[in-house]
């Protein structure tokens, strides 16, 4: 599966997300930020090679809506969300070995960790951004 753009690719985002057993894995960056563009082929490449999750990357100056009020000011940030429950949300090293080695340890028993972020994956599934 690609690494989805919301407000490009909504039909497939739509689609990648319509089965509740989808995890999605966003990846929240800025167009201006280095470090996020160094990151991008690597998390392309990982949701090429996992396509069992959907994967987004989501820029947070066109899309902020997807944040509420949350800040984000570390990138990249990444957000696992395994239906409403958010199982990862945080700034990680721009490694994807990291994110790769998250994924592995992670259960759909894993326990969900509160944020103050919106569902954004039925906003995404909804294509409502």
């Amino acid at each position: 599966m690609p690494l989805l753009v919301p407000g490009t690719d909504d039909a497939a985002l739509r689609a990648a997300l319509a089965s509740p057993d989808t995890w999605l894995v966003a990846c929240f960056c800025a167009a201006w930020c280095d470090t996020c563009n160094q990151y991008r082929p690597k998390l392309e490449a990982l949701a090429v090679d996992r396509p069992r999750h959907a994967y987004a990357w989501i820029d947070i100056e066109d899309q902020p809506e997807l944040l509420g009020d949350v800040d984000v000011e570390n990138f990249p940030t990444l957000l696992v969300q395994a239906g409403d429950r958010v199982l990862f949300f945080g700034p990680m090293l721009p490694h994807i070995g990291h994110l790769e080695r998250l994924l592995d340890n992670l259960g759909h028993d894993s326990p969900a960790i509160a944020t103050d972020l919106p569902d954004v994956k039925a906003l995404l599934a909804g294509a409502t951004v």
